[in-house]
């Protein structure tokens, strides 16, 4: 059935109570969490016409509480790294939360753990948040929003957000899909399609070196259908430094144009998902260390590599390499962007 509908989930630790949306077009279904305005579910029919949930996720708030994976999370206020949690901005120098070793990731205690206030706007999920001035050491109070649709076969986010003071913005979500089922194993034999010629070098902790470089000749050259497990033990050393592949890939698009960006199809499926986005570049990470997250929806463990993540964003780290597009915010400017996640029927 088409629409929204809406039922509750749980209470985190401290009372709040939490509701789970489900958006659906009479095809696919989604369902979103008031708690990281998380994606909790995403069901899709397979080849047979089967209903399978394509998005790990949770059955209970406590997990998702607890977990530290990002599981399904909307992510804010910068995704990905920001080395050594230091950047400097107008002259003015800012220190930022590290929870990734010495680096800042994901925005800190960020938006993946906060209460999203929820509308709805005909077929369309609203989630709103103010991120006050100093959150996790960022400057500006950020005012957020993010509308979810799901329309003609495809879950589309929309993401806006304004400041009061220069800052730095880098939206994204953080969806772990496996196209064979949530419950199905590691994802090495589904084939992903890349549109991206240049991806961005890291180190081995995972912070970009500045430089873009050329798929061509490595692991990294997925522009063509390739299954995602064939070179992520690769003894190259870019596969190395992160366990698998945890990469920012150069998209071919012109920054605001929705353009191409991934396509991956499951064999034991048949679904096929296609990815379009107006962003620069995209994070591909193939869950290396999703070992030792809580048990999963069902029961289903999640071990290392169940599930890929195609995060839609500015590049890691780019307010340290001018020479990138930025991912500045400053009062007055929208921060306007949408990636589409589709379902074409098989």
């Amino acid at each position: 059935m088409a629409g929204i509908r809406q039922e509750p989930f749980g209470k985190t630790a401290d009372g709040h109570e939490i509701m789970r949306y489900w958006l659906s077009d009479g095809v696919i279904s989604v369902g979103i969490l008031n708690l990281g305005g998380t994606i909790q579910s995403v069901l899709v029919p397979d080849r047979s016409g089967k209903m399978v949930d394509v998005a790990l996720g949770y059955d209970d708030v406590h997990s998702y509480e607890v977990q530290d994976k990002f599981i399904g999370a909307l992510i804010g206020r910068f995704g990905n790294r920001i080395a050594r949690g230091k950047f400097s901005l107008d002259g003015k120098d800012y220190t930022l939360r590290t929870n990734d070793g010495r680096n800042h990731l994901h925005g800190g205690q960020g938006f993946d753990k906060r209460l999203w206030n929820v509308q709805t706007d005909g077929d369309s999920l609203v989630l709103t948040l103010t991120s006050p001035d100093g959150d996790e050491g960022y400057p500006g109070t950020l005012q957020v929003c993010v509308r979810y649709t799901v329309a003609n076969r495809a879950l589309i986010i929309d993401y806006q957000a304004q400041t009061d003071a220069p800052t730095l913005c880098n939206l994204t979500n953080h969806v772990y899909w496996n196209l064979s089922g949530h419950d199905a194993g590691t994802v090495g034999d589904q084939k992903i399609t890349l549109n991206a010629d240049y991806f961005t070098p890291v180190d081995n902790e995972a912070i970009p070196l500045g430089t873009l470089a050329p798929v061509t000749g490595t692991a990294l050259d997925l522009r063509t259908p390739t299954a995602i497990g064939a070179h992520w033990d690769d003894p190259e050393e870019q596969l190395q430094n992160v366990g698998g592949y945890d990469h920012n890939f150069a998209l071919r698009g012109s920054i605001g144009f929705l353009s191409p960006t991934a396509e991956v199809t499951s064999p034991a499926t048949g679904i096929t998902m296609q990815v379009e986005t107006t962003l620069p570049g995209v994070q591909f990470y193939t869950g290396n260390a999703l070992e030792g997250a809580p048990k999963g929806k069902n029961g289903a463990v999640y071990g290392r590599r169940a599930g890929f993540c195609l995060e839609t964003q500015f590049y890691p780290d780019n307010i340290h390499h001018p020479d990138w597009p930025q991912g500045i915010l400053r009062p007055g400017a929208l921060w306007k962007h949408q990636t589409i996640y589709r379902f074409p029927a098989i």
